[in-house]
């Protein structure tokens, strides 16, 4: 089971040789697998592997090739380091009160697609063990502030988890710059995801997408107007009329220029509301940010660490290896 991870997948890969001119030559994972079908032949590994032995040489070296462009991350030291074995322990997360912190570059994207990754293993994991454990709630909510949700890549079926997932009780908090990033990366999904979140949230903006699809989902209000008329002749007239008519709750230039200090609020079940942004220095815990006082800032160099840490009931083969190289 330790072995298990994207280091061994990369070293396959690089012993994978593949001859063209010698259709029986056999790499050494060819003898892997070769010994594994004599133990389990109908192992779902072995199934696979056979079906890619059925390429020709040209072809599987093709296939190998397009394997490691796409693994190439993966074979960056630093990452076969992060993803050697598991420390974060997601399936965790909904059995006591825990905070997780995956911190991202907000400049450099090349390894934001890991934190999809995570997400996506998140949700299965706690999903299954609310299921399999728990009688499908989770003992504590594990709630998921998702900043910048745009950035971090597509998660996999999240216009299905969103729908599934509240049942375990977990909750996913997307945050965008625009509601259009959305439709950018899940295309036609995005309508599906806005309407299984039960609340949204308009900060300020002015992206053209957003303000008008935050109109139109304002409605209405009912407004009294009324007009002169004078007309001049012989005699002078006068005349007024008095209408009823409907006009949108904020327009988009309305909203495009809202208060900073103000927020709209859409809760399901109850009509949109203009509200106060809530000043955070008035919380009672304001005085432990960094904010606040510069000392309380976290050193996160101090908690950088990828060496291995054994836990107390964890069961280790150990070797005895002879510096000498002489046989006792």
């Amino acid at each position: 089971m330790e072995e298990q991870n994207f280091s061994t997948l990369i070293e396959f890969i690089n012993a994978m040789e593949v001859r063209e001119d010698d259709e029986e030559f056999q790499n050494p994972v060819d003898m892997m697998f070769a010994e594994l079908e004599k133990e389990k032949p109908q192992h779902f590994a072995v199934r696979q592997y056979k079906k890619y032995k059925l390429a020709a040489g040209k072809t599987a070296k093709s296939i190998l090739i397009s394997c490691g462009a796409r693994l190439a991350p993966f074979d960056i030291q630093e990452l076969r380091d992060l993803t050697a074995y598991d420390e974060l322990e997601l399936d965790t997360l909904g059995d006591r009160k825990t905070a997780l912190f995956i911190i991202m570059s907000d400049t450099d994207d090349t390894f934001n697609f890991l934190i999809s990754l995570c997400y996506t293993q998140l949700f299965n994991l706690l999903c299954e063990k609310a299921d399999d454990v728990y009688g499908g709630r989770l003992p504590v909510h594990v709630r998921c502030l998702i900043d910048e949700a745009a950035n971090i890549g597509q998660i996999p079926r999240l216009e299905k988890l969103v729908a599934t997932i509240r049942s375990r009780e977990i909750s996913c908090c997307l945050v965008l710059q625009a509601q259009s990033q959305l439709k950018a990366i899940y295309k036609d999904n995005a309508d599906t995801i806005i309407g299984n979140m039960d609340t949204s949230i308009f900060l300020g903006g002015k992206e053209p997408t957003t303000l008008k699809e935050l109109s139109a989902a304002l409605g209405k209000e009912t407004i009294d107007t009324f007009n002169t008329g004078e007309s001049r002749g012989r005699e002078v007239s006068h005349s007024l009329n008095y209408q009823k008519l409907g006009k949108e709750l904020m327009s988009q230039d309305e909203l495009a220029v809202m208060d900073g200090g103000k927020c709209v609020l859409q809760l399901r079940g109850v009509r949109p509301f203009l509200s106060n942004k809530y000043d955070i220095t008035k919380h009672p815990n304001y005085k432990f940010t960094s904010d606040f006082d510069k000392r309380n800032e976290l050193d996160i160099e101090r908690f950088l660490s990828h060496r291995l840490r054994l836990k107390p009931d964890e069961v280790c083969e150990v070797y005895e290896a002879n510096p000498s190289g002489t046989t006792a």
